[in-house]
């Protein structure tokens, strides 16, 4: 992917029109804390209690860029409406080729096509990066369909169900994994 993809397809399809993905940069960092800030403290997308600030974010794309791994944003007329980002699976050395994406929305920017234009970079990045696998960990609430639906599309595949292991907003909380292949890593 190029450092910015300009993103020009037909609007009333419910696709990004006019979308410019690129990698995040410190100063849409206050936006992107706020729009996880949302989730934290509203729904059960995400298991943190705490919303992180835009200095803990700057620490997140600083690690993720130090470590080749990609930290997105999609851009709709200069304010950023989406990010997304690629981290390590887990930090034992054997998962090097495995990445877990992330994928944030503002309030408001759905229905839009940005989720799949920005997962579409995400994955081309990541593969780009070596990467061999990508899972999806989704929380299995009743928002939980359209991310579903969108990494169905993209290929992931179900590889199981977690049941009951998240406790927020006074419930339990399930999770689906998905995964993706990427390429040979």
């Amino acid at each position: 992917m190029d450092a910015n993809t300009h993103l020009h397809t037909d609007a009333p399809t419910g696709t990004a029109s006019g979308v410019v993905l690129r990698p995040a940069a410190p100063a849409d960092l206050d936006t992107v804390a706020a729009i996880y800030a949302h989730y934290v403290l509203h729904t059960v997308t995400t298991f943190e209690e705490t919303p992180r600030s835009a200095a803990e974010w700057e620490e997140r794309r600083r690690e993720l860029a130090e470590a080749g791994l990609p930290f997105l944003v999609a851009e709709v007329s200069g304010d950023v409406a989406r990010y997304a980002y690629a981290t390590a699976w887990r930090p034992r050395p054997a998962y090097r080729f495995t990445v877990e994406n992330s994928i944030y929305l503002a309030p408001g920017a759905t229905g839009k096509g940005l989720g799949s234009a920005l997962l579409g970079a995400l994955i081309e990045a990541a593969a780009g990066a070596g990467k061999r696998r990508m899972i999806a960990v989704v929380a299995d609430s009743d928002a939980a369909a359209a991310s579903l639906a969108l990494h169905r599309r993209f290929g992931f595949t179900d590889a199981g169900r977690l049941t009951a292991v998240g406790h927020k907003h006074d419930r339990w909380i399930d999770t689906v994994l998905l995964e993706k292949e990427l390429g040979g890593g």
